[in-house]
């Protein structure tokens, strides 16, 4: 099948590679000739583990192109998709602008039926807009081509997106229009050979989907971090607590890890537009809001806990510090709770050495050269002379490290890890003194 994609993200890039490693044919339109240019060379501006293999593989068969052109764009895919940013605006809401924009090009350029898909992460009521613009723009060129709209959400979880897309739990289709469903029911066929994964809805349905499933993960990690908090007091261990509750079958062992905060480029930004959408529909969600809430507190836990072990006296100290990414798998430093601890540390006069697998070149496009950050070529390097280490990322190279050696280079055997890594027991029989999140003031 012929397929445009709107948008050479993270999405419409994983989205596009996806689609042509099944044999369709694949354009992504986008306006930066920059990234398009990087792109046709096979240079892959996202990290995202085992998209670069698959996009210049395509690109070589010719299955996966990529340009600057939207009429080319809009003549060349029966499915149009769209899959831009809807980054939040200063009250919560998502900004729609990029969407509008592409809707507008569609309609300025459609010869003949087209099935557009919003695969945005879009508030409710998006497909209107969307059907509202394109026709305005027909209406402005005299023209009557007929169109479908579907909201068809991405659930990709940045580090496992290929599988994800390759092997869905789930795709939700939202149609109002039946013409659109067989088309779309094929365009998905090879991902949906197993069992039948493909769930069709109303359009307005699909699109709260999409919100009240990150929602609900937000709510699952901010209540852990909440009974963390809480378990701490107490002198429970959470841990314990959270294989406790797991084994039921009703709550299950996913996304019920206590940590340092939720970040990332979808869960703030979707709990904060859903919150958005309840207000303008005069409904206050208070369950949304604690949420949002109970993470922003906790991205500071650490950072207090660090200033309480040294009695307020941070000033000219040296923290080393594994993981600046929001998550394992990624470069993605959105609204990471890394960057909370390192402007905190930084206001108290603190120097940071820190190491991240992925997201050096991010930390770096951030905040740049200054005397006050060290980025490390290997995990060990940040450790020498350090007043503690602090773990903010669960990578899987910081899980078995060399404790010996961690004892030996830092000043003091203390670590702060906002993952909870390790055994507190075995730590202090290594002699270090260790705080953890949930486990005891000092697990």
């Amino acid at each position: 099948m012929r397929i445009t994609i709107f948008g050479s993200g993270y999405v419409g890039l994983v989205t596009g590679a996806c689609f042509a490693e099944v044999g369709n044919d694949v354009l992504c339109v986008d306006v930066d000739p920059r990234k398009v240019a990087l792109l046709q060379q096979g240079e892959i501006p996202i990290h995202e583990p085992g998209l670069d293999e698959l996009v210049r593989r395509n690109g070589a068969s010719g299955r996966l192109r990529f340009t600057t052109e939207v009429a080319e764009g809009v003549a060349h895919g029966l499915f149009q998709f769209i899959a831009v940013g809807t980054p939040p605006d200063e009250d919560g809401s998502a900004d729609l602008q990029h969407v509008r924009a592409v809707a507008r090009s569609i309609g300025q350029h459609l010869e003949e039926y087209r099935v557009v898909v919003n695969k945005s992460t879009v508030p409710v009521g998006t497909a209107d807009v969307v059907r509202e613009t394109i026709a305005a723009a027909l209406a402005e060129r005299g023209r009557d081509v007929p169109f479908s709209v579907v909201s068809n959400p991405e659930f990709l979880k940045e580090g496992a997106a290929i599988q994800d897309f390759m092997r869905p739990d789930r795709i939700i289709v939202g149609c109002d229009d039946h013409r659109a469903t067989g088309p779309l029911r094929n365009l998905y066929g090879p991902f949906n050979r197993n069992h039948d994964r493909l769930i069709e809805m109303d359009v307005r349905s699909a699109e709260l989907t999409k919100y009240a499933a990150n929602a609900m993960l937000a709510t699952k990690i901010s209540f852990m971090n909440e009974m963390a908090n809480l378990a701490e007091r107490l002198g429970a261990d959470i841990e314990k607590v959270r294989v406790g509750i797991g084994a039921d079958p009703r709550i299950g062992y996913h996304f019920i890890y206590p940590g340092a905060g939720y970040g990332g480029s979808c869960f703030p930004k979707d709990v904060k537009a859903l919150e958005y959408t309840a207000r303008s529909v005069n409904y206050e969600a208070a369950l949304l809001q604690a949420v949002e809430t109970v993470n922003e507190r906790q991205k500071n836990v650490l950072f207090a806990k660090i200033q309480r072990h040294f009695k307020g006296e941070l000033r000219g100290r040296t923290f080393a510090l594994w993981g600046l990414a929001f998550k394992p798998g990624t470069d993605d430093m959105r609204e990471a709770p890394s960057r909370n601890l390192l402007e905190a540390l930084w206001r108290e006069g603190c120097t940071v050495r820190a190491y991240d697998p992925a997201a050096m070149e991010e930390t770096r496009r951030l905040y740049g050269d200054r005397s006050d950050l060290r980025l490390c070529t290997q995990p060990l390097d940040v450790l020498p002379g350090a007043d503690a280490l602090i773990i903010v990322t669960e990578w899987s190279l910081f899980r078995s490290p060399d404790f010996a050696a961690i004892r030996q280079q830092l000043q003091q055997p203390l670590i702060f890890d906002g993952r909870n890594l390790y055994d507190p027991e075995y730590l202090r029989e290594q002699g270090f003194v260790y705080y953890a999140i949930g486990r005891g003031e000092q697990s």
